[in-house]
C-alpha cells in the first residue's frame, strides 16, 4: 500500500546559522510549509505525483529565496541561464531544458518538452522557442534578478573568485546557508496513492559561471530520475561530480541490481561516492510503497517531508 508523500528540497551547503536573523530562517521554513502543504493537498484530492513535484517546483521558482526563475544566481557574464528537469515513474517519459533566459517558469517548460515533442531535452534559443509554441509565459531577462544576487555576484568578481556552486566565500553570510557555499538547486519528489512517482529539479547554475556552463540539473539520471520500479530522485550538489556519479540514477540502480533499500542506496551515493570524486550536497528520494530519503554531506539543506494527514516535517539544519 503506498503512502502518498511530497517531498522538496531547496539546495544544500555551509551552515551559518550564527549568521542569521530570526526572521529570515522563518521565512524559509514558512516558505518551504506553504509549498510542502499545497503538494499534499494536490495528492490528497487525488492529484498524481507528476502534478504534485510540477507545482512545487514551480513555487520554489516563485520564490526569491531559492536559486532557482526569481532569485537566479548571475553568470560571470551577468546574466541569467535556467535549467529544469522533469521525470515521470510510471511512463520513464521525461523533459528538460537547459540554459533559458526568458522563460517564467522552466519546470513547466521542462514538462512541455515531456508532454508534447517527441524529444526529451532542448537548449537555449530552441528551448525558449518551443516554450513560448506551447503558450507558457515570457518574461525580461531582468525579471529573474535580485539585488541580493547581484552583489553577490559583485562580491566574487571582486574577490576574483571563480564559479561557486551556487555561491564560496564565508563573508557576508546572509542565508541560514551560507550563500556562498549554497548549492542552490530545488527539486520535488512524490508518490501518489496510486504508487506512481515523480522527480522534478531546477536551478539557477552556479554564481559566476561561466555562460553556457550546464549541471546535472536538467540532465536525467544525474540531477533527476524516476522509475515506478525503483525511486524519483532529485539532486542538489556539486553539479559536475553528480553528472559524472549519475547520481540520481545510481539510487534506482542500486535498488534494481543490488537489492539495497531506499535509504541505504541513498545513503551510499551520498556519503560514499560523491565524497570519492570531492563532491558534496544531497538528495531527496521516495519509493513506490512512500519510503523516503534525504541525505546530505553538507552542514544543511533546505528540506520538506509532507505525507498525506499528516502534519510538515520542514528542516534546514542536521
Amino acid at each position: 500500500m503506498s503512502k502518498p508523500v511530497i517531498v522538496i528540497h531547496g539546495g544544500a551547503g555551509a551552515l551559518t546559522r550564527s549568521a542569521m536573523s530570526a526572521g529570515k530562517e522563518q521565512r524559509y521554513l514558512q516558505a518551504l510549509n506553504v509549498i510542502v502543504t499545497h503538494g499534499q493537498h494536490i495528492l490528497a484530492d487525488g492529484g498524481s505525483a507528476l502534478d504534485a513535484v510540477t507545482e512545487a517546483v514551480r513555487q520554489l521558482e516563485e520564490c526569491p529565496l531559492f536559486n532557482a526563475g526569481i532569485g537566479s544566481v548571475f553568470t560571470h557574464q551577468g546574466s541569467h541561464e535556467l535549467d529544469a528537469s522533469i521525470m515521470d515513474g510510471a511512463t520513464l517519459e521525461a523533459g528538460a531544458v537547459c540554459g533559458v533566459t526568458r522563460v517564467r517558469n522552466p519546470v513547466l517548460a521542462a514538462r512541455a518538452v515531456m508532454q508534447h515533442s517527441e524529444h526529451v531535452m532542448f537548449t537555449g534559443q530552441g528551448a525558449e522557442a518551443f516554450a513560448l509554441s506551447q503558450g507558457l509565459e515570457a518574461v525580461s531577462p531582468a525579471f529573474f534578478s535580485t539585488d541580493e544576487r547581484y552583489r553577490q555576484l559583485q562580491r566574487l568578481l571582486a574577490e576574483r573568485q571563480g564559479a561557486m556552486l551556487d555561491h564560496d566565500s564565508a563573508t557576508l553570510a546572509v542565508d541560514p546557508i551560507d550563500p556562498d557555499r549554497k548549492f542552490g538547486t530545488v527539486g520535488a519528489v512524490a508518490c501518489d496513492g496510486l504508487g506512481n512517482l515523480a522527480a522534478a529539479t531546477s536551478t539557477g547554475g552556479m554564481v559566476n559561471k561561466q555562460a553556457g556552463r550546464v549541471g546535472d540539473s536538467p540532465i536525467i539520471g544525474a540531477g533527476c530520475y524516476a522509475d515506478n520500479a525503483t525511486a524519483a530522485v532529485s539532486c542538489t550538489g556539486s553539479g559536475e561530480v553528480f553528472m559524472r556519479r549519475v547520481a540520481a540514477y545510481d539510487v534506482a540502480a542500486m535498488m534494481a541490481y543490488g537489492g539495497l533499500s531506499l535509504a541505504d542506496a541513498a545513503r551510499r551515493v551520498i556519503f560514499d561516492k560523491i565524497p570519492l570524486l570531492g563532491g558534496s550536497g544531497g538528495l531527496i528520494a521516495v519509493d513506490a510503497q512512500g519510503n523516503v530519503a534525504l541525505p546530505f554531506n553538507s552542514e544543511g539543506m533546505y528540506r520538506g517531508v509532507g505525507y498525506v494527514g499528516s502534519v510538515p516535517d520542514i528542516g534546514i539544519y542536521r
